[in-house]
């Protein structure tokens, strides 16, 4: 096992407003990495807290100045990201405004989305209600719009509109803050699936991988993250590549690598130990085949418990360099498979079950 460079401090922290099986998931996220690292865990971030020797597990990409204010210096410090502005932390950047667009967040920066315009969706991102039913009513009609509150994660948030009396019905339930923090409207695609592309470096072990989301109906019957599968090799890209992989997702990683290089050039003040891209393929309006990045994850998300299984893998056994791995979110009470680690069981945020683990299922050298 690799000796840890420096002994620092694992330290967990949840954002205002976390609901309880977030807050737990990511205390028990942390408390594991701490157990691989052997590093000692100091709980719940409180205040005063000495912020020198912490290794910060945030739930929230680090947004300004904060990262001051939690003694977060650069990547090697933090399981996450950070951002100048929460417009960068979230899938806004992943268009481009509209001309003549009512507002411009400070800090926008259009040569971004002139980089990843060949390997994201159509779309537009607004950040006014207007903005949103003109660019909406000029769509609709030739081709099924989906539209997405830029701050919703999981799948939630999110609306296909169809017709004219769709989209009234949806602008109905926005409120003006919702519309400020961002709004995205793309192509919605037909048969879809999402692949996850990403990084995470680690006291020093980068790892790279590629892998499949799965959704599942919640309660009302609208479809929710419910888990991941990612094949992870032992270092960057290069190695993943290297790796016999369908063209399809080939591709899609070499689009999750031009988005990212293009979020490193062009977002000042950007950096993160974690770099997670969904990556949609699908059939358009025509019937062509599409396949673009969604959005980023510079924080702890659904993947992440399975990305420490593999953590803990690769640390202890030096002459593995690829795995597969995975984590489950699923409403039906159930007995843990064999090996796997429980990261949540208790009440979701509507008063039902959930239960999320995280396994290693194969592993070579």
């Amino acid at each position: 096992m690799p000796e840890p460079s420096i002994i620092r401090r694992v330290v967990a922290h949840c954002h205002v407003g976390a609901a309880l099986h977030e807050r737990q998931t990511n205390l028990n996220l942390a408390r594991w990495l701490a157990e691989i690292l052997g590093w000692p865990f100091d709980g719940d971030w409180q205040e005063p807290m000495p912020r020198i020797g912490m290794y910060l597990v945030p739930t929230r990409t680090l947004i300004g100045e904060q990262r001051l204010e939690l003694g977060v210096s650069g990547a090697q410090d933090l399981l996450g990201g950070h951002v100048q502005q929460a417009f960068m932390a979230s899938k806004a950047i992943s268009h481009p405004l509209p001309r003549s667009a009512a507002y411009r967040p400070v800090g926008w920066n259009p040569q971004f989305c002139r980089q990843v315009r060949q390997v994201v969706l159509p779309g537009l991102t607004v950040f006014d209600i207007a903005d949103a039913r003109r660019i909406a009513r000029q769509y609709l009609g030739s081709a099924e719009l989906r539209v997405k509150q830029v701050q919703a994660s999981g799948g939630v948030g999110q609306a296909v509109l169809r017709t004219a009396q769709d989209l009234e019905h949806w602008l109905g339930q926005l409120d003006s803050d919702t519309c400020r923090q961002g709004l995205v409207l793309e192509e919605n695609l037909h048969h879809a699936r999402t692949y996850s592309v990403g990084q995470v470096l680690i006291d020093g072990l980068l790892m790279s991988y590629q892998g499949r989301q799965y959704q599942r109906p919640n309660p009302r019957g609208e479809p929710v993250y419910a888990g991941s599968e990612l094949w992870l090799a032992r270092g960057d890209y290069t190695q993943l590549l290297q790796r016999d992989l369908d063209p399809q997702v080939r591709q899609a990683v070499e689009h999750a690598r031009i988005y990212d290089a293009a979020a490193t050039a062009c977002l000042p003040g950007f950096f993160a130990s974690r770099r997670n891209y969904d990556v949609v393929c699908g059939l358009g309006h025509d019937g062509r085949s599409r396949l673009g990045v969604l959005e980023q994850s510079w924080r702890v998300g659904g993947a992440t418990g399975a990305e420490l299984a593999a953590l803990q893998v690769f640390r202890q056994q030096p002459q593995v360099d690829w795995l597969r791995a995975r984590t489950c979110e699923t409403d039906q009470e159930q007995l843990l498979p064999p090996d796997a680690v429980l990261l949540y069981r208790g009440p979701d945020e509507a008063g039902g079950f959930l239960l999320k683990y995280a396994q290693v299922q194969a592993h070579g050298g």
